[in-house]
């Protein structure tokens, strides 16, 4: 089913994970965004439209200034994002280049998907770009989202994006290679579900497990995501980000995940 929803798919909204980012260092994966950009591309030139949702600004804010990588006061995490998102942007831009692709930065907070104004504004830059063969990554302005006003993690983020742009398809990218009815990496006979389609059920018979050391969101802001676009009948894919050429995978049908239809 996975290949049949992304070759009927025109409009595709890409979300990427602070862990799929992050090296095993816990900086930014640079052969990765290269590697990503590659499959990514092919999927313009093949008629797709991409819009997608990067985490990592303060993976990439401890890529350029280590020495705060122990700072955990708010301040000190929103300056690393300041600082990362710049860095970030320059990673995206070097990795999309070689293809002849532009990129746009487009920041949001919560507040801006509460008012009519700004979100027919965001709309009408979406289609601009898109429409323009540009690609436009989105992520949140932590610099002035603090935890009471912060969309909270990216899986919000690429929801409400994918039902702002009316997307035809979602596909979250984690460190997972889907939706598990118990947390994988602490039970070994952990078994993949594959296909979601009462959610309410699933959250009844799944173990939610915490976040993870780099992301903000863990499987239940994933689940919340799918349960926003299936709303409004956008099918969402979770699958492994690390995998090799994990795009082209999925389309080929040799890589697994979950279906939330």
């Amino acid at each position: 089913m996975i290949p049949e929803l992304i070759a009927q798919a025109r409009k595709i909204v890409i979300k990427i994970g602070s862990n799929t980012l992050a090296d095993q260092e816990g900086r930014i994966n640079r052969a990765f965004l290269g590697e990503f950009a590659d499959q990514a591309a092919a999927l313009i030139k093949s008629g797709k439209q991409i819009l997608m949702v990067s985490s990592g600004a303060q993976v990439a804010g401890l890529s350029a200034l280590g020495k705060w990588a122990r700072k955990q006061d708010i301040h000190y995490k929103q300056a690393l994002c300041a600082v990362g998102q710049v860095e970030l942007m320059g990673a995206w831009l070097r990795a999309f280049a070689p293809h002849n692709l532009h990129i746009a930065q487009i920041l949001l907070t919560r507040d801006d998907f509460g008012d009519s104004i700004r979100t027919l504004n965001m709309r009408n830059t979406l289609f601009t770009l898109v429409d323009e063969g540009i690609v436009p990554i989105i992520n949140e302005n932590d610099t002035v989202g603090i935890e009471e006003i912060k969309i909270g993690d990216n899986d919000t983020l690429a929801a409400q994006s994918a039902v702002l742009w009316s997307a035809d398809l979602l596909i979250l990218f984690s460190d997972i290679d889907g939706l598990y009815n118990k947390n994988p990496k602490e039970y070994p006979d952990a078994e993949l579900v594959r296909e979601v389609r009462d959610l309410g059920e699933i959250r009844k018979n799944i173990c939610i497990g915490g976040v993870n050391s780099f992301g903000t969101g863990g499987i239940a802001t994933k689940l919340d995501a799918a349960e926003r676009v299936i709303s409004y009948g956008i099918p969402l894919i979770l699958a492994h980000g690390g995998r090799p050429r994990m795009l082209e995978a999925l389309t080929a049908g040799t890589q697994q995940g979950t279906v939330f239809l």
